[in-house]
């Protein structure tokens, strides 16, 4: 099998007139998690239905797996888990009905729910109804159904919505075992401070366009994101004085009163400006979060307006 779970190339979808995808290019490994990031309508679902192989590109290519989805799934080749954000059984069903159920439409065996049902902590529960089950138990019950199959690449879309901390965890904690077990993952996600310290990768997409994809290291050092300078000592007086010099004015610092915020990596001159303000000044690069970049990329599009339905909300329907 590719080590390769997903690449997609010059990606592109139309629904009749209208372009949902626009050259999507991205590749994630085997083992990797991918966050998908994106405001409501940017084409978030559009792209996972593609992954599951409900719909066909318009033209580019994507595959998964060495293969293109669609081609895989008619020959009901196509094992990928899915979880989608909002999860429903019927309720009448028992915890274990309902995954006894669906191991039978996908011909996974009984002890397979079993293990299941004791991994995801709903041994205790299985005989009850599934609408005795609180938020946390049916999105542990969703993820359990998703991984029936033990597949290889699991799609995840705002799995942690509506969860408390501990349940959020509990599901992080199984996503991590997945990856180091060689499991591809991809979370499309709201809750940014949330997958940042899990993710391999992010891919950024708006109004259908790729805006960024790789890792934060290559989003940050390959796109002139802004820069975050704190200063560990600092003559304020001095730093001014210096910022306002004419050959620096077209940098257009920002001044937040903990840090210095400039539009992209200072240059050697202006370091060397600094450094004759005081011999003690000492500057330490901040790095900026995954939220900031997300609103940094956000902010190029056309009419971007964050009071104006670009929220980084639940996936676009």
């Amino acid at each position: 099998m590719s080590a390769i779970a997903i690449k997609a190339d010059e990606l592109n979808f139309n629904y009749k007139n209208f372009n949902a995808l626009a050259n999507i290019s991205f590749e994630l490994e085997a083992g990797k998690l991918l966050a998908l990031l994106g405001h409501n309508g940017a084409g978030k679902s559009t792209l996972i239905k593609l992954i599951l192989g409900l719909m066909a590109p318009t033209s580019g290519q994507l595959n998964v797996f060495g293969e293109a989805p669609y081609l895989r799934r008619q020959r009901g080749a196509l094992r990928i888990g899915y979880l989608p954000e909002n999860v429903s059984f019927y309720d009448n069903m028992s915890g274990e009905d309902v995954l006894r159920y669906l191991a039978k439409l996908k011909g996974v065996g009984a002890t397979r729910v079993n293990e299941l049902l004791v991994e995801f902590q709903l041994d205790y529960a299985k005989s009850r109804p599934v609408r005795t089950y609180s938020k946390g138990m049916r999105q542990r019950l969703g993820l359990a159904q998703a991984l029936l199959e033990q597949p290889n690449l699991l799609l995840l879309d705002e799995p942690t919505v509506g969860l408390d901390p501990l349940a959020s965890a509990f599901l992080y904690d199984k996503v991590g075992q997945l990856t180091r077990a060689g499991c591809a993952v991809v979370i499309c996600t709201h809750e940014l401070s949330l997958i940042e310290p899990r993710l391999d990768q992010a891919l950024i997409i708006g109004q259908g366009q790729m805006l960024a994809a790789g890792s934060l290291s290559t989003l940050r050092r390959h796109n002139q994101l802004p820069v975050r300078l704190h200063p560990l000592e600092v003559d304020i007086d001095g730093v001014t004085r210096v910022l306002q010099q004419p050959q620096f004015a077209a940098l257009q610092p920002y001044w937040h009163g903990q840090y210095l915020q400039l539009p992209h990596a200072m240059d050697e001159s202006l370091m060397s400006a600094m450094a004759q303000v005081s011999a003690h000044i000492v500057w330490r690069e901040g790095e900026l979060s995954l939220s900031d970049m997300f609103y940094h990329f956000m902010a190029k599009l056309p009419r971007f307006d964050d009071t104006a339905g670009l929220e980084i909300h639940a996936c676009n329907r």
